[in-house]
């Protein structure tokens, strides 16, 4: 396939956490290569953007990242510094007391955010605020956080989104043959 997805977990998960095994399994089905970052034991989300940078400057293909909570955070600090396809931010842990909320900008990128309306750690507003600021697409789901009760619909909308992401992929090469 032309582009990977690479996973970024939340402050207190890790790189075979529910919803990203599950969002895996998407890319397998879909054929695209996918990897998750192990982030345990570095608390500092700036020291966690670093080391995702890392990963992306060696990447060869274009990568699609995907983040929950403090991971949606360092996807978009890492996004700012070196050219990504897509961001799927699941909880994004967005104007939180600490981060650096400068560079958050998720420029171009086509975004898709999900968000719990009763989340207990990332407030509510903070992702209206955030779609709001950068007019990115924006699903809120009667859910908390952990978005653990809807992991069906959050398996449906990463498909339609991969998938998006294929076919304008496809569609790009088939213009760039025809040249």
């Amino acid at each position: 396939m032309t582009f990977k997805v690479v996973f970024n977990h939340g402050k207190e998960s890790g790189p075979s956490g529910v919803k990203i095994n599950a969002l895996r399994t998407i890319c397998d089905e879909l054929n695209v290569p996918s990897e998750s970052i192990d982030y345990r034991g570095i608390e500092d989300p700036e020291e966690r953007a670093e080391k995702l940078l890392d990963v992306l400057n060696h990447s060869t293909k274009p990568v699609l990242l995907v983040g929950s909570s403090m991971g949606s955070y360092v996807a978009l600090r890492a996004a700012n510094h070196k050219v990504v396809l897509a961001l799927f931010l699941m909880a994004p842990a967005v104007y939180m007391p600490g981060y650096d909320n400068t560079d958050i900008d998720p420029l171009d990128n086509p975004t898709f955010v999900v968000h719990g309306w009763q989340d207990e750690i990332v407030p509510v507003e903070n992702a209206i605020r955030f779609a709001n600021e950068y007019q990115k697409d924006l699903l809120l789901l009667a859910d908390d956080h952990v978005l653990r009760h809807s992991l069906k619909r959050l398996c449906v909308e990463f498909r339609r989104f991969a998938s998006e992401l294929i076919l304008k992929k496809i569609i790009l090469q088939k213009e760039n043959n025809n040249e």
